[in-house]
């Protein structure tokens, strides 16, 4: 039991009180839920596996939205991990192609652009020049996300390849009196015409 409940300590957001909550209920619960649990983890492990050309999560070589020849092939969508793809199709306002990186540049974390796949999206656009015409950045408005989007934008500078970014800015329900100075800055700065339907 100390043994199941240390390993699932170990998963984010989950400490020990809670692993011991989720082993206690897992042996209350009948001997087939857990084995199923046990299984499910196993085939994710073994059948999951990453886009060749995108680093997506894929259950094949290359993931069901590079192979889709309904997708827009000419805008790729950098992003840093899978959460970002999912949330972005969850919206259903975007039909390009995407590129996960991995996570962001961060020094203090000894994260450098050569542990990221930095190098791929540069290679993927250098072979595609004909077809990529836009990349947009769609990272963290942190630090580590701008100097990441810097980074890139620089080494396709050459390429010929427009580069945009998601808007930013005070979200819809939001409060103007809670947004951070930066924010509300970048929403003022980047405003757009206000047209009436």
């Amino acid at each position: 039991m100390e043994a199941a409940v240390e390993e699932i300590s170990k998963l984010p957001g989950i400490g020990k009180k809670s692993a011991l909550r989720i082993v206690l209920h897992l042996l209350k619960k009948d001997k087939n839920q857990s084995l199923a649990l046990s299984d499910s983890i196993r085939k994710l492990r073994e059948n999951i596996r990453y886009c060749e050309q995108c680093g997506n999560i894929s259950d094949d070589t290359t993931c069901q939205i590079c192979r889709s020849p309904r997708r827009e092939s000419k805008i790729i969508c950098v992003v840093e991990d899978t959460r970002d793809v999912m949330a972005i199709e969850n919206t259903g306002q975007y039909n390009g192609l995407y590129h996960v990186l991995g996570g962001v540049i961060s020094p203090l974390d000894g994260i450098g652009p050569e542990e990221l796949n930095i190098e791929k999206l540069i290679k993927r656009v250098e072979d595609n020049q004909e077809l990529v015409t836009e990349l947009i950045f769609a990272l963290s408005p942190t630090m580590e996300g701008d100097t990441t989007a810097f980074y890139i934008s620089k080494k396709v500078k050459e390429l010929g390849v427009k580069i945009s970014s998601i808007a930013r800015g005070v979200p819809i329900g939001g409060e103007l009196e809670y947004a951070d100075e930066i924010t509300l800055g970048r929403s003022i700065m980047s405003r757009v015409r206000y047209e009436e339907d």
